[in-house]
């Protein structure tokens, strides 16, 4: 197996491609890690979520960490982020930035469900506003795992691939 480094560009390039990922964020020497669904746009990840313990603790502490992979095979991809929470309030200055946060996110399928699983969890009614959010990229970095040249193909057959002769 070889690990490549990616180029900032290159790890933008999947981030791009990657929807579903891992929000960390802390308070005092406690990490808090959840998934989170976002969408990608100019060194900006965008999502949304209903109050609780991740807002709580971002508000507090803004900086955050998010890790998103993508995993084919015999190969794996990483991101890690570093960046910086920014709530898109509901105020008339923030309209634009919420309408395209949502405009964004959705685009995928299903884009809602880590935000309002916990709702519907706990049986209580949603909040009137949901909390939309960026994450501002401060750094990225990417790296890649791909098979040595050479390898054995580790690869298990597929039905009718077996050779009987």
């Amino acid at each position: 197996m070889l690990i490549h480094e990616l180029t900032r560009q290159a790890s933008l390039d999947v981030l791009a491609r990657t929807h579903l990922g891992r929000l960390a964020c802390a308070q005092g020497m406690q990490p808090y890690v959840v998934p989170f669904h976002f969408a990608y746009q100019d060194y900006r990840l965008y999502s949304f979520s209903m109050p609780g313990q991740k807002i709580d603790w971002m508000r507090a502490n803004p900086l955050v960490c998010v890790e998103a992979d993508q995993l084919r095979r015999e190969q794996w991809t990483t991101i890690v982020v570093f960046g910086r929470y920014e709530e898109l309030s509901d105020t008339a200055e923030m309209r634009s930035e919420r309408a395209f946060a949502l405009e964004l996110l959705q685009q995928r399928a299903e884009w809602w469900e880590p935000g309002y699983v916990k709702i519907m969890h706990d049986g209580a009614p949603p909040a009137p506003v949901p909390i939309f959010y960026r994450i501002n990229v401060v750094q990225i970095t990417g790296r890649r795992a791909t098979p040595a040249p050479g390898a054995p193909d580790t690869r298990r057959p597929t039905a009718g691939s077996a050779n009987n002769g």
